[in-house]
């Protein structure tokens, strides 16, 4: 009889035995590691990551809170120094006004001195009324506002008001034939030009 080869018997496939339900699987290699546990995640606080964004926005209300108090500190010194300025702006003049009119008390004392002796030499008082225009005159001219009543020099519209053209054989034409009005000052400290009369020109 003859004999056939034997095949060589299969291998059983492995028999997965079943996992008790409720077991956990044994964790694999390509899934993530849980990690230890957060600070306060076991007591349900939020941790460090949670609260991030609320500590920046008190970071910027701290920041514009102190803007807006060094900003009112600012408007309160700048008020202060416009206060301050204005008192000593207005003692300025006040120290000036007195220092006018002290300058002018003599000529005031002239004048009373004058108007006592009206009974006197008519000449002499007009003497007196001179000197005291003089003294005045000076007084105007230390405080800066020199007196102008020349003739004969060339018209300036800076310094004169002409008043009247008049015809003058003697007077080179655009010169100051007669001044009405004396003016006191130049330029900027110029109190009033002098009111002339000019020649008329050809």
């Amino acid at each position: 009889m003859p004999t056939y080869p034997q095949e060589p018997d299969r291998a059983a496939p492995d028999q997965v035995e079943p996992v008790p339900e409720g077991a956990g699987r044994p964790p694999r290699g390509d899934l993530p590691q849980p990690g230890p546990p957060r600070p306060g995640a076991a007591n349900g606080e939020p941790g460090p990551d949670a609260a991030g964004p609320a500590s920046a926005e008190d970071e910027y209300t701290t920041a514009i809170r102190e803007l807006e108090d060094r900003w009112r500190r600012a408007l309160a010194d700048l008020d202060n120094l416009r206060k301050r300025h204005a008192r000593e702006l207005e003692r300025e003049r006040a120290v000036e006004r007195s220092r006018t009119a002290a300058a002018f008390l003599p000529v005031l004392d002239n004048l009373e001195l004058a108007l006592t002796h009206a009974d006197a030499d008519p000449g002499a008082i007009v003497e007196g009324i001179r000197a005291v225009r003089d003294q005045a005159v000076n007084v105007l001219e230390l405080l800066g506002y020199p007196r102008h009543a020349e003739t004969g020099v060339p018209f300036d519209p800076a310094r004169h008001e002409v008043v009247g053209v008049v015809q003058d054989p003697d007077a080179p034409p655009g010169t100051v034939v007669e001044v009405l009005r004396p003016g006191y000052g130049d330029g900027e400290r110029q109190l009033r030009p002098a009111a002339v009369t000019v020649a008329k020109r050809e």
